[in-house]
């Protein structure tokens, strides 16, 4: 464990990803916290076809081979977490208040080990204390059964929940009778979904590995691929080998964006970088929806001066509609208010849409959170998919979207049902399998269900995974809103922040972790994940369990739903848990696309879900792709003399789960409160490197503040800044979120600096 008083490290930023110090760190994390032979065979097993499936990204193993060594350094990291020897115990809770842990960092929380046995915290009481699973299970029946209507309790879920587990979660809340199922989703892709729904038909991307290997182009937008999904890396290589060419737009100029040393090749190990971006537009916080109109800008007047078309008439046509308006749109669009808003010159936005139009068209962007958490996100990820429908470089051979999802099953959860606004067809699924009534109403999604526990609206608060207080907006008002519950609970494997912060009473339920072992009455099971393209797969564990206390996330569900709803006519909760083929057997009867599940996701790699969108059917209310054809808009700010801010991830650091105290590829060691600024902006402030600063944020509601933060000069544009989270989320109010997906806005707060 890293000492949290050492001070703060600082050198230059790196300039390329992975390669011998990705090995070391992988390594170094898996020996010091698994041991040689649990951390040996737990890489081993990592994102192998019988194995067990990274709890980290979503990132999708290849479909024709396994390497020995499927996995990057954040996967590795992640196994270390959950992997680790080290326990806590009823012994711990004894020897800890509440108090006392609070006190403590995230980093600290995370170190401490691995829960063992469940345990409560009384109304009242200072420490957590021991309870059987029975009891613990009877004090949540008790507390749903008493409650006045349904729509007071909240079941949040974690993108780390199996299909297994998420579909049984589901079934059992809207059985209860609510659809009040908020998940990470909310706060992260919502944006996206709410963006390619209207668009094209589906909520997530369009493409496969294949696709990015034989792309002409891939625009990597809004997104840090060397630490929050480093395996796609070797993707972006090999694109370029194959002919193809990167474009990074981003604010920061990030190592996975510049350069990546493949550790698996001998090169790599010898830290020899292959270039990655040959363009980087290091555009202005929330400028991106500009880039994109200006690059549909230049491909109409590129069309109109051509001899052959530039612009895919007969996609348009057969397949598109809206195109007219968005034409108009585009015309409105000035460059004076393209280039301002961006940040980037008419040039370098020509420069973009000549390569796209170059050679075959073949397009693929992606994207992550620097697209989904602002105002304007779905405007601007319709935008994107704009530019996409007007060369017809969707559905066909190394084109297409490609949001890059974050958590390794938070795609499937979505699919199993955890949402808060199913579609009536998926209703309808859940009544002709399973013999009951499914509720309508719309339920809470994060910020809403955050909302109805502060004004005493919802009562109970369950959390299959997931650290609810540290990943969402607005901290001390989440925390003051899950104070206000009757009875919070965690199914969890570390300890977290959410359960220092509980109702009247808090319970931690402890699970076993993707990589133990999960025996029941049936034998040895398996669950399944989805990953970001669509894939469906087994994941085995294969260790141990550190403890014989721990259920599965399956089990736990299935027996609070027999302590609150009991047996129906097809429905035998118990056995659910007992064999998992049965849950699967279940998925099948009610989800479209998985005919036949228990025999294909036995197959080596698993199966892909049907995409229509990639296949040209557009699931639309008119049966066809849409141009959207909004204003060019960006976040303005209220006073010129402040910045914005952006929260974003170390790469010490998976979500809110923190892995240690470094950043490694912008050259910070040993420190977490940290605000990057650029050098002029810090100048012109009076502000010298390493000077401890008081953030301050400015809403209409009032101002919110975060001290202690040390300033570190960074390649980035005039007027942006930004800090880590969950460390900044403080500054972020709940009521500013995106429109139409209601995702928190992480990326664009307004912010003043004072020298502490």
């Amino acid at each position: 464990m890293q000492s949290e008083d050492a001070p703060l490290k600082i050198k230059d930023p790196k300039t390329w990803a992975a390669g011998t110090p990705a090995v070391i760190s992988s390594l170094k994390q898996v020996m010091s916290t698994a041991g040689p032979i649990r951390g040996t065979k737990a890489l081993l097993e990592l994102n192998q076809t019988d194995g067990f499936d990274c709890p980290s990204c979503a990132w999708p193993d290849p479909d024709d081979h396994r390497a020995m060594t499927e996995f990057c350094e954040n996967g590795a990291k992640a196994i270390a977490s959950e992997a680790t020897t080290k326990v806590i115990d009823e012994h711990f809770f004894a020897n800890h208040s509440i108090e006392e842990m609070s006190e403590q960092s995230d980093y600290w929380h995370d170190q401490q080990g691995r829960l063992t046995s469940p345990m409560v915290l009384r109304e009242g009481a200072t420490h957590y204390e021991p309870i059987t699973w029975e009891a613990a299970f009877d004090l949540m029946a008790d507390e749903l059964k008493g409650l006045d209507h349904p729509d007071e309790a909240i079941f949040y879920t974690s993108g780390r929940t199996s299909n297994e587990a998420a579909f049984l979660y589901q079934l059992f809340t809207r059985h209860y009778g609510t659809n009040n199922l908020p998940d990470c989703s909310n706060m992260c892709h919502e944006s996206s979904g709410s963006a390619l729904g209207p668009a094209i038909g589906i909520g997530k991307g369009t493409v496969t590995l294949d696709d990015l290997h034989t792309a002409d182009v891939i625009i990597c937008v809004g997104q840090n691929p060397g630490t929050n999904h480093p395996r796609m890396l070797a993707s972006l290589e090999k694109c370029i080998s194959n002919g193809g060419e990167v474009v990074a737009i981003n604010p920061l100029r990030e190592a996975g964006l510049l350069g990546f040393a493949h550790p698996q090749k001998i090169s790599g190990m010898l830290n020899q970088a292959s270039p990655l971006a040959d363009l980087y537009l290091q555009v202005k916080m929330n400028g991106d929806m500009a880039i994109f109109r200006g690059v549909a800008k230049t491909i109409f007047a590129r069309d109109e001066a051509a001899p052959v078309s530039v612009i895919d008439r007969d996609f348009i046509d057969e397949h598109t509609a809206g195109f007219d308006a968005y034409a108009e749109a585009c015309t409105a669009s000035s460059w004076d208010q393209i280039t301002q808003d961006s940040g980037i010159t008419r040039e370098e936005i020509e420069l973009l849409a000549d390569k796209i139009i170059a050679k075959d068209k073949k397009l693929i962007t992606c994207w992550a959170m620097g697209l989904t958490q602002h105002k304007n996100s779905v405007d601007t990820i319709r935008e994107v998919t704009n530019v996409h429908l007007l060369i017809g470089a969707i559905g066909r051979s190394g084109a297409g979207v490609c949001p890059v999802r974050g958590h390794s099953n938070v795609q499937g959860d979505r699919t199993m049902g955890i949402y808060e606004k199913s579609p009536e067809s998926f209703h309808l699924g859940l009544e002709r399998a399973f013999q009951f009534k499914s509720p309508r109403k719309h339920g809470y999604d994060v910020v809403e269900a955050i909302h109805a526990m502060h004004k005493g609206d919802a009562k109970f608060f369950l959390a299959m995974g997931g650290n609810f207080l540290q990943a969402a907006p607005d901290t001390k008002f989440t925390a003051a809103a899950l104070r206000k519950c009757n009875l919070t609970a965690h199914v969890v494997t570390k300890l977290n922040r959410s359960q220092l912060v509980t109702g009247k009473i808090g319970l931690i339920l402890p699970c076993l972790g993707r990589t133990e072992t999960d025996m029941q009455k049936a034998g040895r099971q398996f669950i399944t994940c989805e990953n970001s393209m669509g894939i469906v797969h087994m994941s085995t564990g294969r260790l141990k369990p550190i403890s014989t206390h721990l259920m599965s996330e399956p089990a736990i569900v299935a027996h609070l739903a027999n302590k609150v709803i009991g047996n129906t006519k097809v429905i035998d909760w118990l056995a659910f848990a007992d064999d998992y083929d049965l849950i699967r057997d279940a998925i099948e009867s009610a989800i479209s696309g998985f005919e036949n599940f228990n025999i294909r996701v036995r197959k080596s790699g698993g199966f892909y879900l049907q995409n229509n969108a990639k296949d040209r059917i557009w699931d639309t209310p008119n049966n066809k792709a849409n141009f959207g054809n909004a204003a060019l808009s960006i976040f303005k700010k209220k006073d010129n003399k402040h910045l914005i801010l952006q929260t974003l991830r170390s790469h010490d650091q998976y979500n809110t789960t923190i892995y240690g105290l470094d950043d490694r590829y912008r050259g910070i060691g040993n420190q977490r409160k940290i605000i990057f600024l650029n050098p002029e902006d810090m100048k012109e402030r009076r502000i010298k490197p390493v000077q401890k600063l008081r953030i301050t944020s400015h809403w209409d509601d009032g101002q919110r503040h975060a001290e202690g933060f040390l300033a570190i000069p960074y390649e980035m544009p005039r007027g942006a800044a930004a800090a880590y989270f969950p460390e900044a989320n403080v500054l972020i109010p709940i009521d500013s979120t995106a429109d139409t997906s209601n995702t928190p806005t992480s990326k664009a707060v307004e912010i003043s600096l004072e020298v502490m």
